[in-house]
């Protein structure tokens, strides 16, 4: 029996699912269908609710299960996934029922890139999900469009679905021990090239065209300027700065490829989410830039871009889980005008790259302090910046929570 027969057969009523891991993903399907049998190290023992159960991993029997799906999040070296012998994505659980759908990966940038492309599609009846917002179990099948922010952990385990058309932002370091290497990431990443067919449409990094054969038509792009001139889009009329021109770039590519439609207007009508690259002033007039949502150096170095030519005062640090910063200090090295002020579990990491580097920097450990010190030195024209490059678990809550202390900080100053 094959994999589409037995997803057939559950979704008629007949046996039952594994799911590892009880994340949002998961939840969404136990919800809607029932008969789950839900893994995951949270349960210490076998509990039941309504028709599903919950149960530790180790309780998982592969010679007793027909279907698997997993949580994204979960690793493939996990135990009881390894053993499984019927895995998919919950991609692949819907890709009988899966619209036309658009799906959108990279390494920064994509939960905006698929927040703008819904923007702009939702007069069409385009609804938004995937690893942003609502789950594919969750999402209207009587929809047209799906727009689907898509990880490189779905793609890993995606054997059978497959886009109509793939937008893949740049690709940088990330998610290294996860998916084994470097190059195992960009494989994933790559992955729906080879089942897409011909009519379908992909917008890749040219540095990765030609690598994997694919029926689809492939459009390969540079940059900002590269991308606009192949579609015909006039990035001066795009009111985003980087690197968000090239998410809105992404997003226009769509509907005029679609539509032959570019609506500026409506574009630009689309509100950025809190915390990225959020722009808002002290009692002073003084600008400062709340960019909580900059977890990783690309992220930083992109977020960069907007604010060149001016003297930045910049707040670094967290909990970096292990990255190489060196390209980060490097890039502020080359540009210039700024002053690191160091937060955060890897600020003793950070303080000896920048006195290597010769990047001026202040350790400040907290936030506040480092707010504080900046209040004190800003100039007029000057921009406090908070890009940690890092995420925030080791002192904060939530990135969110960063976020929002920066501003309350900042608000309080005298």
């Amino acid at each position: 029996m094959d994999i589409f027969e037995r997803i057939r057969l559950f979704k008629s009523g007949e046996g039952r699912l594994s799911c590892f891991g009880y994340g949002g993903t998961l939840a969404a399907l136990a919800k809607r269908y029932g008969r789950c049998d839900i893994f995951d190290d949270k349960f210490d023992t076998k509990e039941g609710f309504a028709t599903n159960t919950l149960q530790p991993m180790g309780a998982f029997d592969p010679e007793a299960s027909v279907l698997e799906v997993v949580t994204p999040g979960i690793p493939p070296h996990n135990p009881a996934v390894a053993s499984a012998k019927n895995l998919i994505s919950d991609y692949d659980f819907f890709s009988p029922e899966m619209p036309f759908s658009v799906w959108i990966s990279g390494t920064n940038g994509k939960t905006t890139t698929t927040q703008m492309l819904g923007h702009l599609l939702a007069s069409r009846g385009a609804v938004i999900g995937g690893n942003v917002g609502t789950p594919v179990a969750a999402l209207d099948e009587t929809s047209p469009i799906w727009v689907l922010e898509t990880s490189s952990f779905t793609l890993h385990y995606t054997r059978f679905a497959k886009p109509d058309i793939y937008l893949l932002l740049p690709v940088r370091e990330d998610h290294i021990t996860w998916h084994g290497s470097f190059k195992a990431y960009i494989a994933d990443k790559l992955k729906p090239l080879a089942t897409m067919k011909e009519g379908e449409l992909a917008i890749i990094p040219k540095e990765f065209v030609g690598q994997v054969s694919t029926d689809a038509f492939v459009v390969g792009y540079d940059g900002v300027e590269d991308l606009a001139a192949y579609f015909g889009i006039d990035p001066e009329m795009i009111a985003f700065k980087p690197p968000f021109k090239l998410d809105a770039l992404m997003a226009l590519a769509v509907t005029k490829s679609l539509y032959n439609e570019t609506d500026y207007d409506l574009l630009n009508a689309f509100v950025l989410d809190p915390h990225k690259l959020e722009e808002f002033r002290d009692a002073k007039n003084r600008l400062w830039v709340d960019d909580s949502k900059a977890t990783n150096v690309d992220a930083t170095v992109a977020g960069l871009e907007g604010y060149t030519g001016q003297q930045l005062h910049l707040i670094l640090g967290g909990d970096d889980k292990g990255a190489d910063m060196k390209p980060l200090v490097d890039a502020l090295a080359a540009r210039g005008q700024v002053t690191c002020y160091l937060i955060g579990a890897n600020r003793m990491k950070m303080a000896s790259l920048c006195a290597d580097a010769g990047v001026p920097y202040e350790e400040c450990g907290f936030l506040d302090i480092a707010v504080s010190r900046i209040g004190a030195a800003m100039q007029t024209g000057d921009v406090g910046l908070l890009s940690p490059a890092a995420a925030s678990l080791d002192q904060f809550s939530s990135y969110k929570e960063r976020g929002e202390k920066f501003q309350e900080f900042v608000k309080n100053l005298a």
